[in-house]
């Protein structure tokens, strides 16, 4: 920066005495945050202007956040705008720049909070002096050099300060025509012309983990249920001796989300505490506070009870196959009523998976799941059946720096596409560059009366065909899961479980998981519950919800908008109902409702139903 402007002209404070504080820290870390533990410490980041720093630093502190972790970010050009409005850029003044952001770092990280620290800072002396601050404060300082060569710095001169530097405007610009001097140990290097952001955050939340700073649980491992490959065939030639338990389509369809992590950190299905915890708290309670809303279990005959209880390990088998092993089993009551009052708020023996549960067998059995291998259909689909870590790698490989995931049991209208295509735009405002949209199906059971899933992936395909999802931003997948109607206790977990594939943004519909109640024919829950529950559901912090807006056929522009009541004439909602009867009858719906070749898949669906019957 410029060296030119006069010398600050600083007066010391005497006659005052400091303060101690009748809150100790450890009391402080209790209740800051709801990771309980004191976590103050300082961050530094230093480096040349256009490292990387202010990226970094908004970014960890978003990750730290979303994590339950308080943190506070503190960039240079935000400090310059107020504390430190009155300093210029003479060798004086960046002393005591420094100096009083050491300062201001000192006091929110004795509050409790990660404060990170984004300047260049480019003398040694001066962090060393920070550093001196903080440690005679008893708290912990992390330098962190944001190495970036200086050739890849000016290319990112957003600022259009080398360009000024270069042609004289600057004096004493840090790298052009004065030093840089670089840390010689510091804790870290972030070498940002090489690695992503995610990549640097990873390693920055590494290092605070190695320095117990932030607990290890923060960053949460998909927990595949696999056998190794190198014990494959041990398990299998056990798995011909022992006794054997035959499991349904819908059982292999949980197994499957078990095994792939989609349910972290389950070990298999629920034991009785697992099951009790979920029931009464939608929560696993064991290590943290961890989101599960809905029970993942493995009923049983009484027959099958009677003959299997005190085994060591169980044998599952699908269609002939012995597919995995169930170690450690426990039995325990399978209470159907209060298991349905409590996961549906309704009893009803005519909702399709309730009456599903009331059939089923009253016993559950629990305990830690051994899969022999990856679970397939055969269906034509199975390479659109990503797990967690595949996903993981593919938004890696895309070099995304933000997940929005749509779940979406029903064909794709141009009124989803709005919405995506709005919460791309609005996060592009935001500053993210990579945003990368996971339309993710749910593709487990599904009532009898929903459009079956390889009807829905072929409308999927059109859609993205036709140009109304970018398909360079967009990854389509498939979500194991079986669908339950359970309203906004399932839409818990259709979050959480696409938060452990590594999203964090969850658009969610009006009325999500819900069905109209089998008898009353109204709906069984509050439309507008689903998005607020989401917003205030414990455990899903690093997850930002986007609540649905309202869309509907705007007969004006022939194309979907989002509503405004104040222009109510102008909109046309096209129900569920007659846009499956405009498809039967093979007719079109108004222009713009939804693209013509997915309106064409759809139309061939409707038009196979009538020929089936």
């Amino acid at each position: 920066m410029s060296g030119n402007k006069k010398q600050t002209d600083l007066q010391r404070s005497t006659n005052v005495v400091y303060q101690a504080h009748h809150v100790s820290r450890t009391k402080r870390g209790q209740v800051v945050g709801t990771r309980a533990g004191f976590r103050g410490c300082v961050v530094w980041l230093t480096g040349l202007s256009g490292a990387g720093k202010t990226t970094i630093g908004f970014a960890l502190e978003e990750y730290l956040v979303s994590h339950a972790i308080p943190s506070y970010s503190l960039d240079g050009d935000n400090i310059r705008h107020g504390l430190n409005k009155n300093l210029g850029f003479s060798t004086m003044d960046r002393e005591e720049n420094i100096r009083r952001i050491a300062e201001v770092a000192k006091l929110f990280a004795d509050a409790g909070l990660v404060c990170i620290t984004s300047f260049i800072s480019p003398y040694t002396k001066d962090r060393d002096e920070a550093r001196k601050i903080l440690k005679a404060a008893g708290l912990p300082f992390f330098e962190v050099y944001v190495d970036a060569p200086l050739d890849v710095c000016e290319s990112r001169d957003v600022k259009g300060l080398y360009k000024k530097a270069r042609a004289g405007e600057i004096k004493g610009f840090t790298g052009i025509d004065s030093e840089y001097e670089k840390p010689e140990a510091p804790e870290l290097v972030l070498k940002t012309g090489q690695a992503t952001v995610n990549e640097c955050i990873q390693q920055l939340v590494g290092l605070l983990q190695e320095q117990s700073i932030v607990p290890t649980s923060v960053m949460e491992e998909v927990k595949e249920l696999f056998v190794p490959e190198n014990k494959l065939d041990l398990a299998q030639a056990e798995a011909k001796t022992l006794p054997t338990l035959q499991i349904t389509q819908l059982d292999m369809q949980w197994m499957q989300v078990l095994a792939e992590g989609w349910a972290t950190p389950l070990k298999g299905f629920m034991r009785e505490r697992e099951f009790l915890q979920v029931l009464h708290f939608c929560t696993l309670l064991d290590g943290g506070t961890i989101n599960l809303s809905v029970p993942i279990v493995l009923p049983v005959s009484s027959e099958n009870k009677e003959s299997l209880d005190g085994c060591a390990a169980i044998a599952l088998e699908y269609e002939g196959r012995k597919v995995a092993i169930l170690r450690n089993p426990e039995f325990y009551e399978h209470r159907k009523e209060e298991r349905c009052a409590r996961q549906w708020g309704t009893t009803c023996a005519k909702h399709p998976h309730i009456k599903m549960v009331m059939e089923s067998g009253d016993w559950l059995v629990g305990g830690d799941l051994e899969v022999m291998e990856r679970i397939k259909w055969n269906d034509g689909l199975d390479q659109y059946r990503l797990t967690p870590t595949e996903l993981k790698q593919k938004f890696k490989e895309m070099k995304a720096d933000a997940i929005f995931a749509f779940q979406l049991r029903n064909p794709v209208h141009n009124g989803h596409a709005l919405l995506m295509q709005d919460t791309k735009r609005r996060l592009l405002e935001r500053g993210y560059k990579r945003p990368v949209l996971l339309l993710h199906p749910l593709g487990g059971w599904t009532k009898d009366d929903d459009v079956p899933l390889a009807w829905r992936m072929k409308q999927h395909a059109a859609v993205l065909e036709e140009g109304v999802l970018d398909p360079n931003s967009t990854i389509v997948a498939i979500f194991p899961s079986p669908m339950m109607y359970a309203g906004p206790t399932e839409v818990q977990w259709h979050c959480r479980a696409r938060m452990i594939a590594g999203a964090n943004f969850y658009i969610v519909g009006r009325d999500p998981a819900g069905m109209p109640h089998p008898e009353t024919k109204k709906d069984i829950y509050e439309p507008t519950h689903g998005a607020k529950v989401l917003t205030m559901a414990p455990g899903l912090s690093s997850v930002e919800i986007i609540p649905f807006r309202v869309a509907a056929y705007n007969k004006a522009k022939k194309a979907m908008d989002f509503y405004d009541k104040e222009r109510h004439s102008e909109f046309d909602f096209i129900s569920g109902t007659r846009m499956r009867k405009l498809a039967r009858d093979g007719e079109y719906p108004p222009d713009g409702f939804m693209a013509p070749k997915a309106w064409k898949v759809l139309t061939e669906y409707y038009v196979s139903l009538g020929k089936e019957n």
